[in-house]
């Protein structure tokens, strides 16, 4: 039996302002999900016996906050009015920041809504790609939000995309969020998707230059305790490299339906969120129905979805098989996999060799300096499986 663990909501695909590296495809678009459609959906969800003891709930792919407080309160209790007694349900969103006002503070601070911001750094850099619709930069928007969450003792956190420009300035980027007062920081790299090309990828050198960043990043967070507590690739990495060897690995984005996302329209999808409104020659669309005319416990039977799921599992195994980061890693992330070798079936992107691989060596290079070597001769056995990494594979 699936267990749903994420469900992605789009309330509208719209989005206020035109990142150079989005990949949704309508976010132009206006419309709204209808309350008759967040009814089907988790009255649906929480009938299917697919979720155990939480839910998380995720308001992303447009910008969740051009729709008012009010959307919000009424989706809320129709969540509070369908969920099972003794079943927590804790709603996350993902936003510009751009429009955070006191209104907005007040509501998460009474629902405890986790918020995440995008924001790229120091104005000059978030500025290159974060742009209004007119083409000007939005980093006074986005930063004036930050201010707001942070006076309003909002927690958050936020969500900075790394460009060649951005991975050669970790000191500028260490500093800005230090002066911002940011302690919680995540990093996505500029990657390809839906009908963005990253030009970051294009870099021959830039493997070298995300695990010198992350590494002189980490550096800089140690020397000065309390300021950054948490860099989410550094957190990742150290959870997985230590995890006790018979402990399962839990790789959301290749379990059906661990993840689930609908669109504005009621359209269901799994594994990666991204592949929600995205088309491919070989598959069409990823959609497996419509939450208001199909049931949800009927879709893993669709055609579409066993040809998903044999591709994304032989694509693990070959996963498995071939490499030498599977135990950190679990078989990668299915939409990097199409975007970057044109199939599920297939092993490693630029996407994994950054954030899984590099991050993963930076990791136990830092172990290696602090114990010995767990294969040598006096060296402690340890707890965890220590991955093979790329320098330590014996050459041809």
């Amino acid at each position: 039996m699936p267990k749903i663990e994420l469900l992605v909501i789009q309330p509208t695909p719209f989005c206020n302002i035109d990142c150079r590296y989005c990949y949704l495809p309508e976010r132009n678009s206006k419309a709204v999900v209808a309350p008759e459609t967040l009814v089907n959906l988790f009255s649906q969800v929480f009938a299917s016996g697919w979720v155990q003891d939480c839910l998380s709930v995720v308001w992303h792919a447009g910008e969740p906050m051009v729709l008012p407080v009010a959307f919000y309160r009424d989706a809320f209790q129709i969540v509070e009015r369908a969920k099972p007694s003794g079943l927590t349900v804790t709603h996350s969103f993902q936003t510009n920041g751009t429009l955070v006002d006191d209104a907005w503070c007040d509501f998460f601070a009474e629902q405890r809504v986790n918020v995440g911001v995008s924001i790229d750094g120091p104005k000059h850099l978030h500025d290159r790609n974060r742009l209004t619709r007119s083409g000007r930069g939005t980093f006074d928007k986005t930063i004036r939000g930050i201010r707001l969450l942070r006076r309003r003792e909002i927690p958050f956190h936020v969500i900075s995309v790394l460009t060649t420009a951005s991975m050669a300035a970790p000191h500028e980027l260490f500093e800005f969020y230090v002066e911002e007062g940011i302690e919680r920081v995540c990093f996505n790299v500029e990657e390809s998707e839906g009908d963005h090309v990253s030009n970051s990828f294009a870099d021959r050198d830039v493997e070298t230059a995300y695990y010198r960043f992350l590494s002189e990043f980490w550096r800089l967070s140690a020397a000065m305790p309390g300021k950054i507590p948490f860099i989410r690739e550094i957190e990742h990495a150290l959870q997985q490299v230590i995890r006790p060897k018979d402990a399962p690995f839990n790789n959301q984005l290749v379990e059906p339906f661990a993840i689930t996302s609908m669109d504005w329209a009621g359209n269901i999808s799994t594994f990666s969120p991204e592949l929600l409104g995205l088309k491919n020659p070989q598959y069409g669309d990823f959609l497996l129905g419509n939450i208001n005319r199909d049931a949800l416990v009927d879709m893993p039977q669709r055609a579409n979805f066993t040809r998903m799921v044999e591709d994304i599992e032989a694509g693990v195994a070959m996963c498995r098989e071939h490499c030498q980061y599977f135990s950190v890693c679990g078989g990668g992330e299915p939409v990097n996999k199409l975007a970057e070798n044109g199939t599920f079936v297939s092993t490693e992107t630029t996407y994994c060799r950054l954030t899984k691989m590099r991050a993963t060596d930076l990791v136990l290079d830092a172990l290696e300096r602090v114990q010995p070597s767990p294969a040598g001769p006096s060296g402690p056995s340890l707890p965890f499986e220590m991955p093979v990494r790329v320098q330590d594979q014996p050459t041809r």
